[in-house]
């Protein structure tokens, strides 16, 4: 076995359609960004496991440390170990290969921890790569996402594969729910890196309560929002040829079209919409909420005006992030 630094990384992601309508059946597409979290593995001669993960950014949120502990607290007042991730992984990469060593792990990550990005996601399929490689074990792309998804089980209680998906194998990917909580991911071709800008505030309300919020509206007025999700999809499938067909104009338009429906679910706030409407202003193809809502991200298509976009998002009030969508997957780096 190898005692080499290895390090290893893995994109963020955006939802780019069907956030919501997805919980019922509907599909949605969901992209690698061009943002990266890093872990780096070096082996030790013991059976200890020390973490640094200091530079990981938060912006909003409070961060303190307690012993190895990173504990951020998000700006909804849930309290979350971003290193739970970390050291999670490295128990179940050691489980499914019967090895374990004692490790040092630094974790960098070019995107805020909490903002709906991925990063958890992100964290622990770049641990897993780096640290099985310096075990001396190369790992197949399906063996990192399967195990990525275990990691979320295990620390979130229950996750989707869709974000371990997209961060192991990057591009774009297809996201259906089956019956029960089987799940349909379909690759889609790879297209051109797409210029965005991602625009971030504090969150006011978590995933869960949002998701109870569009049940509840459902319940209410079935024929209505039965309609808006069905729609939702159609857009989502018609999003998807205009990927593949590299027609970025009706990609924006059906963006546009995308979010004033999540509006009429009732997902979005005045501080998201201040964003949405700033970059589209400045010149953006078609900007919407990706994600929840409820606060959080969203994303603006921005070819040939990013620098525009990013300034009228700051100007906006919030935090801006000039990237691209559709990159390269984890992999490890100068292996």
């Amino acid at each position: 076995m190898s005692s080499t630094k290895v390090t290893a990384s893995a994109p963020g992601k955006v939802t780019l359609f069907g956030e919501h309508a997805v919980v019922y059946g509907e599909p949605a597409l969901v992209a690698s960004i061009g943002k990266r979290v890093y872990v780096t593995t070096e082996l030790r001669d013991d059976d200890h496991v020390r973490i640094v993960a200091s530079d990981l950014q938060v912006p909003g949120l409070t961060v303190t440390f307690t012993g190895e502990e990173l504990i951020v607290e998000t700006d909804y007042g849930r309290t979350i170990s971003a290193v739970a991730y970390l050291k999670t992984a490295i128990d179940v990469v050691s489980k499914y290969l019967g090895v374990f060593k004692g490790a040092n792990i630094v974790v960098r990550s070019e995107m805020p921890v909490g903002a709906g990005l991925g990063t958890s996601a992100a964290v622990a399929v770049a641990t897993i790569l780096s640290y099985s490689t310096a075990l001396g074990y190369a790992l197949k792309k399906e063996e990192v996402a399967r195990l990525g998804w275990e990691v979320e089980k295990l620390v979130q209680g229950a996750a989707s594969p869709m974000d371990t998906s997209i961060t192991t194998y990057g591009g774009v990917i297809k996201v259906k729910l089956l019956s029960g909580n089987d799940y349909e991911v379909k690759a889609l071709p790879r297209v051109s890196d797409l210029p965005i800008v991602i625009g971030y505030v504090e969150r006011e309300a978590r995933t869960k309560d949002l998701i109870a919020k569009v049940k509840s509206l459902k319940d209410r007025y079935p024929e209505i929002v039965d309609r808006i999700i069905r729609t939702i999809g159609l857009i989502t499938e018609m999003a998807e040829a205009a990927l593949i067909g590299s027609d970025l104009i009706t990609l924006g338009e059906l963006m546009n079209v995308n979010q004033g429906l999540l509006d009429s679910l009732g997902i979005s706030n005045r501080r998201l919409s201040e964003l949405i409407y700033a970059a589209r202003s400045a010149g953006a193809l078609g900007s919407k909420i990706t994600g929840a809502g409820g606060g959080g991200c969203i994303i603006a298509l921005a070819p040939g005006n990013q620098d525009a976009v990013e300034v009228a998002i700051r100007l906006a009030g919030g935090h801006a992030i000039k990237t691209s969508l559709g990159g390269p997957g984890a992999m490890v780096h100068g292996w």
